[in-house]
């Protein structure tokens, strides 16, 4: 698979472009950077993606923001798509751009696109004053054209990153999996925890959440973890571990069944199958590790039951 380029300088071709923040990179969005691709096949141009920087956007319709996914999550999975391209700047970068200099600026100059595609919701420029009608209209007078993907339902309801995040919240990945179209991710390089998991024979991996990224409820969920060694079934604690740290940041353990080895430094992705039960303070660690004894039978339980997954 050719590897996804970030996009720093004009393009040497044409394009064609998917617009949006895609936060999640959900089914809908995947239908609008599926297009894409497609389009761009079809025609020889190049398959590329326009958003903003995770954490650059503090706030989104007037709602404060915790976005899902990192740059590098997003990338991942547009490139998963087809894309081949993304230009990712900073939201104060362009911000102040009334909406016929972003379409000169980014889509004309920067990205020489022929075909644009997008939600019928999209908004851009200053104050997000500018919609799709206005894309089209600018699209005329600047030589692209303006494609809109209709949204895509789940349960009869448009499916949005809000619906995901207020799912991730409540502790319920397998209604943000039908929404997402594959399991809710944690992807990152493992860092050292306390250590405790070595000296029980129970391997553990820490990934921390990135400042701005949403957390989810806090708990033990049945997951499948992605090494570089393979991929494992596993129990994942989101929170802050309240038996062995006080004051900790949230971060995602992760015991995985069946391993053995050493991951740190090293990247790996769990995904999120199934909440088995909240995060609690024991009174000492032995009581701990037989919770996660107990945790183990209910995780091997769980998924001898759902195989398919």
């Amino acid at each position: 698979m050719e590897k996804l380029r970030r996009i720093t300088a004009p393009l040497a071709q044409e394009s064609a472009v998917a617009l949006g923040f895609f936060d999640g990179v959900h089914l809908g969005h995947r239908a609008v950077l599926g297009a894409v691709a497609q389009c761009a096949a079809a025609q020889g141009l190049m398959a590329c993606a326009f958003t903003f920087a995770a954490d650059s956007v503090p706030v989104k319709q007037g709602v404060p923001l915790t976005y899902l996914y990192t740059d590098a999550q997003k990338a991942e999975l547009m490139q998963d798509c087809g894309i081949h391209g993304v230009y990712c700047p900073a939201f104060s970068e362009l911000c102040a751009l009334d909406g016929e200099s972003f379409c000169r600026q980014v889509l004309v100059e920067l990205l020489h696109a022929r075909e644009v595609f997008c939600g019928g919701d999209f908004r851009f420029g200053a104050k997000a004053a500018w919609n799709i009608d206005s894309l089209r209209e600018f699209g005329r007078q600047m030589g692209f054209a303006v494609h809109q993907i209709d949204p895509v339902l789940c349960g009869g309801e448009k499916i949005s990153s809000t619906a995901i995040r207020e799912a991730i919240r409540r502790g319920e990945p397998e209604t943000a999996a039908g929404m997402l179209g594959t399991a809710y991710r944690i992807s990152g390089s493992v860092v050292h925890g306390a250590a405790l998991g070595r000296t029980r024979a129970v391997p553990t991996i820490n990934i921390p959440f990135a400042p701005g990224q949403l957390v989810p409820r806090y708990g033990v969920y049945v997951s499948r973890t992605h090494t570089p060694q393979g991929s494992f079934d596993s129990i994942t604690d989101v929170g802050v571990k309240p038996t062995v740290a006080d004051a900790q940041a949230p971060a995602a353990e992760t015991f995985l069944l069946d391993f053995s080895g050493d991951l740190y430094e090293q990247p790996c992705r769990v995904e999120l199958l199934h909440f088995l039960r909240d995060e609690r303070k024991f009174p000492d660690v032995e009581s701990l590790y037989g919770q996660i004894a107990r945790d183990q039978e209910q995780c091997r339980e769980w998924l001898k039951n759902h195989k398919n997954l």
